[in-house]
């Protein structure tokens, strides 16, 4: 190979990430070659995901974390899909398809398996890029998060924050599927727009026009919510709260409104978990790892059967992989956002 192209951290991030807080650079490495009687795996990335999660490992932590953060100089990770181009591991071969940990660059050398997952299918209607969102972590989490944390009934009343995002516009589909009715918060008229007419929502809101969260809530919910998917947390899940039902159920995904504040912001109804006998848990999706095979088999038979829509927004060429990540922040992607490395 010629070269290998990747993003690297240039600094530690304070605030808002920006692309000034990467860089784009190509090492000489003609090629990559296995260490001998290792049991390594060559990669050739061809799809990048965009996480919210990417953001917190960009600062320096004061507390260790359930995964490392970034070191300056270092090239980023995240999640993706890859070719096997050699092998030195038993369980993989070379032309396999894998997703997974990978390096935000061109060629990756993976000494670590056990976060790679071999992709089983790929045809003309479960797409490989789907392995970056809906088969992949931003989909196990919103199954995971749904259906194995919050137990839905059918006629039960579902608020999603971060609707349209690559997680929230799968919970609703999901729980569209279930028999509940479900609202949704996004950060524009054209994504509320795409959550009640493309993924089925009964209503939406543009959060950025209320002046009162708890008043849009109310209006979406006039007996409350029974189960609340959290991506946001701050101000949202504090409205939340207050609007919850008795027994109601709070699965915490993520809280992006969060993560470029030097000082996240404070929950003050949290009182309402005891009033109401509320459960608020959030989770690790790996930690749930057994249970993919199961969402595997079903969101196959969901993309099949054309009961599922996903929407995803694809930035072209790894150089323009800083730009997706900082506009991941600033609400500009529609759908999940990924980054094209290669084209098969």
């Amino acid at each position: 190979m010629k070269g290998n192209k990747k993003v690297l951290l240039k600094k530690y991030v304070s605030g808002y990430v920006e692309e000034s807080d990467m860089e784009i650079v190509t090492n000489d490495t003609v090629y990559l070659k296995l260490p001998q009687g290792s049991k390594a795996l060559l990669l050739k990335n061809l799809y990048l995901s965009c996480d919210p999660y990417m953001r917190n490992l960009m600062s320096k932590l004061d507390e260790p974390s359930y995964i490392d953060n970034f070191l300056p100089g270092s090239v980023i990770r995240g999640f993706g899909v890859s070719r096997v181009l050699d092998s030195g591991h038993s369980d993989f071969k070379a032309g396999d398809y894998v997703w997974g940990v990978t390096g935000w660059e061109e060629y990756t050398l993976i000494t670590d398996t056990q976060s790679l997952f071999k992709i089983p299918i790929f045809t003309a209607d479960v797409p490989l890029s789907y392995y970056t969102g809906l088969l992949g972590m931003p989909g196990f989490t919103a199954y995971v998060g749904f259906y194995e944390l919050c137990s839905p009934k059918k006629g039960e009343f579902v608020f999603i924050s971060a609707a349209s995002g690559a997680v929230g516009q799968l919970v609703g589909q999901f729980a569209k599927l279930t028999g509940c009715h479900v609202a949704g918060s996004a950060g524009s008229d054209e994504k509320v727009e795409l959550l009640k007419t493309k993924f089925g929502f009964d209503d939406a809101f543009n959060y950025k026009k209320e002046k009162d969260l708890g008043v849009a809530l109310k209006r979406c919910f006039p007996e409350g919510i029974d189960i609340y998917f959290d991506n946001v947390g701050g101000a949202m899940l504090d409205a939340v709260l207050k609007n919850m039902r008795d027994n109601g159920r709070v699965s915490v995904s993520g809280m992006i409104s969060q993560y470029n504040l030097e000082k996240p912001e404070g929950i003050y109804n949290l009182m309402n978990l005891i009033s109401k006998s509320i459960m608020m848990k959030g989770f690790h999706v790996m930690d749930y790892v057994h249970l993919y095979p199961k969402f595997q088999e079903m969101a196959i038979e969901y993309i099949k059967s054309g009961e599922i829509i996903y929407l995803e927004d694809k930035a072209e060429g790894i150089e323009n992989a800083p730009a997706a990540l900082v506009g991941l922040f600033r609400g500009l992607n529609v759908g999940k956002q990924l980054v094209v490395v290669a084209h098969e």
